[in-house]
């Protein structure tokens, strides 16, 4: 079959850089999936993007459809055939709707029923009269957020410029919003101009020859390789954050790294301001010595050629030099600031209107403090860092520096706190407490800063969902996710045992709601949610995730390591059979009621010896629980299985006798609760 080349490129005017690689994502995703459904075979596709355009290359496409067999199914053979065996009017119809004759049915059973079956044949069409189709999926790529232009109805990311959808040398012709599709693409907005494709694979070298990268890849290594040459010319360092990177790759067509300075006295400033200056507000890379010291330089990739090089440094050296001199005007400024004056500015700022002030969540998160250094058992001295950590550990959100930057959030309550003379375990805390701020931060260091984040997280979460503020699908304004993610690294890095309903109440409480349970519930829910995406990232089996899940202990270093034990243990030849085991009995006890085990009733051996052993097994186990010991707990559990199997094989649970019955299923829900209490095994899949 022939193939040809199929290319579309989409030209707009500039896009945010942080949409683009999605964007590309979704149109090669939605391109891949029309071809597949269109029976049309292909061999790869290529993405491109640049801040002007998002295109895709489909590299041997077939010229025609895949020709499609199939069967259509019609009405029960006994509505098809009468009583003397003629074909009923349903029949005709029915072969006549398929384009066959009566000749051409057969007869299959499908659950015990027989219907009539015409096989059918489509043949397949030219794939360039399918290809207009192509419309649909350019114009329904989702956005975060979207514009519209003119008197048109599309909503998109930015207007449309152009358009190519090019099939072999065919142009295959159509138009959104007035711009129809054609063989001509634009090359930089400055450097090249409109250039004429010939072929699909020739889009690549036409786009380079008027300054255009279109491969991210190409263009991301052209950055990284003109940094590294600017570090070997000039003996530096130049620090790579993989998310500016990124950003500036999207941000150019034709990238050139070039260099500029600023003045010694800036290095007055705190490191994070000036990085955080140059990185956040002017998509700069600093500059450090091989000692890891900031130096006065700075790294930016220029949109073009090298030519006005030198104008353009100094142009960036202005920009960063005024950016430099309104920082340090706030750092000398928020110096002068002291903490209790600051302390008194934050009940004037609104956490949430439902919710109180800031100066009430610092409160809350006092009490909070308090509540959990209890429970952790901390020394005196340490609850003393841990209460003055609580107490001030938002007043940097009053400062300048913070409102001009609030990514310095913590950061620089950390760098104050130090000047305003704060031991350093409370300073230390104050930035801490915000840690992890995403997925792969770290978690805090200082015992002050573990304790008053979790106690600022569980607030935050706790009063959000007494509100009824739950994040849906992909909504999540209050980051509540992450803060759950964030009490669930701390836990796992602190390996503190703190049972999850235990940490809701000591939240809820100080909120002083009265509706528990509910919510209990519902952040039972969602903490577990977080949990199982961490357990799917390391790789846990699906159905062991949810069997730990739904035990009646929940405890977040134990989801892990019961996980841990019961992924090694399936690795072992009698999994399969202690399973079932223990899932008998767990399966058995749904038909019961909690009650008084009666040994008196007891009729056999097996009875007693079962009884024995879950006394055994009651007290052995919650220690080794509590101890956090699951590979002896489960081995614990594991050695019931013969004891298990005698009493199935020589007792029938539901008696005759309703309170022998009842006595029996009382046991069993007893011995279910302490084997749920590690996993609801009947949820594993064993085979």
């Amino acid at each position: 079959m022939n193939k040809r080349d199929l290319l579309i490129e989409i030209g707009l005017e500039e896009m945010p850089a942080g949409v683009i690689l999605s964007s590309i994502d979704q149109l090669a995703d939605k391109v891949g999936a029309w071809l597949d459904e269109h029976r049309i075979s292909y061999a790869k596709i290529k993405k491109y993007s640049t801040p002007r355009r998002l295109a895709v290359l489909v590299e041997d496409v077939n010229e025609k459809q895949e020709d499609l067999l199939g069967e259509a199914k019609g009405p029960a053979k006994k509505i098809a055939v009468d009583e003397n065996g003629n074909w009923t009017k349903a029949a005709l119809g029915f072969a006549r709707s398929q384009g066959a004759s009566t000749n051409d049915i057969s007869f299959k059973e499908v659950n015990g029923v027989e219907y009539a079956f015409v096989q059918t044949f489509q043949k397949g069409k030219e794939t360039k009269e399918l290809l207009p189709g192509l419309e649909e999926i350019i114009q329904t790529i989702h956005f975060p957020k979207n514009m519209r232009w003119g008197n048109w109805n599309l909503r998109y990311i930015r207007p449309i410029q152009w358009l190519v959808v090019l099939f072999g040398q065919d142009i295959i012709p159509f138009s959104i919003t007035d711009v129809p599709t054609g063989n001509v693409t634009y090359g930089h907005r400055f450097l090249g101009t409109k250039a004429e494709i010939s072929t699909p694979r020739d889009y690549e070298n036409t786009l380079l020859n008027q300054f255009v990268v279109a491969d991210y890849e190409k263009r991301k290594q052209m950055i990284i390789q003109q940094l590294e040459e600017l570090e070997r010319k000039e003996n530096w360092i130049i620090p790579v954050d993989e998310d500016l990177l990124e950003e500036v790759t999207n941000l150019v067509e034709y990238p050139t790294a070039l260099y500029g300075s600023f003045e010694d006295r800036f290095l007055t400033l705190p490191e994070e301001v000036l990085v955080t200056t140059m990185k956040e507000h002017q998509r700069y890379f600093p500059v450090k010595n091989k000692d890891g010291k900031l130096l006065p330089f700075f790294v930016t990739v220029k949109n073009g050629n090298d030519q006005n090089i030198e104008t353009i440094a100094k142009g960036n050296e202005k920009v960063l030099r005024a950016r430099l001199s309104d920082a340090n005007f706030f750092y000398e400024e928020d110096k002068k600031l002291a903490i209790d004056t600051a302390l008194e500015k934050l009940e004037k700022i609104v956490f949430h209107e439902e919710l109180g002030s800031i100066g009430d969540k610092v409160r809350r998160i006092v009490k909070l403090s308090e509540k959990l250094s209890e429970k952790l058992e901390c020394s005196n001295e340490e609850k003393a860092y841990i209460k003055r950590t609580a107490s001030i550990c938002k007043f940097d959100i009053v400062t300048q520096m913070v409102y001009e930057f609030p990514e310095l959030q913590g950061i620089m309550g950390e760098k104050y706190a130090l000047l305003k003379g704060e031991q350093e375990e409370v300073a230390k805390g104050i930035n801490e407490h915000y840690m992890p701020r995403h997925a792969s931060d770290k978690t805090p260091e200082t015992l002050s800063g573990a304790i008053v984040g979790l106690a600022d997280k569980l607030d935050t979460i706790a009063g959000f969902f007494s509100i009824g503020l739950i994040p849906t699908g992909s909504q999540d304004p209050y980051a509540l996710r992450r803060q759950a993610s964030g009490i669930v690294q701390i836990l796992r890095a602190k390996q503190w045992r703190l049972e999850l309903e235990e940490l809701f109440d000591l939240a809820i409480n100080v909120y002083g709601l009265e509706n528990k349970d509910n919510l209990r519930k519902e952040l039972l829910s969602f903490f577990q949610m977080r949990v199982k995406f961490a357990l799917h990232e390391e790789n846990v089996r699906h159905d062991i995730i949810e069997s730990v899940l739904q035990s009646n202990y929940h405890e977040v270093n134990a989801y892990f390591e019961r996980a841990a034990v019961l992924s090694e243990e399936s690795q072992k030849g009698d999994f399969k059979e202690v399973i079932e085991s223990l899932s008998r009995v767990v399966n058995i006890s749904s038909k019961g009621q909690e009650g008084n085990i009666k040994e008196e009733l007891f009729e056999k051996e097996e009875e007693k010896t079962l009884y024995q052993a879950y006394l055994r097994l009651e007290e052995n186990f919650v220690k080794l629980q509590k101890e956090g010991n699951f590979k002896e707990a489960f081995l614990e559990m594991k050695a019931l299985k013969p004891v298990i199997d005698r009493y199935f094989d020589n007792i029938m649970v539901m008696a005759e006798d309703e309170s022998v019955k009842q006595n029996r299923l009382s046991q069993m829900v007893q011995l279910t609760k302490i084997i749920t209490s590690f996993a609801k095994v009947n949820e594993i899949i064993v085979k």
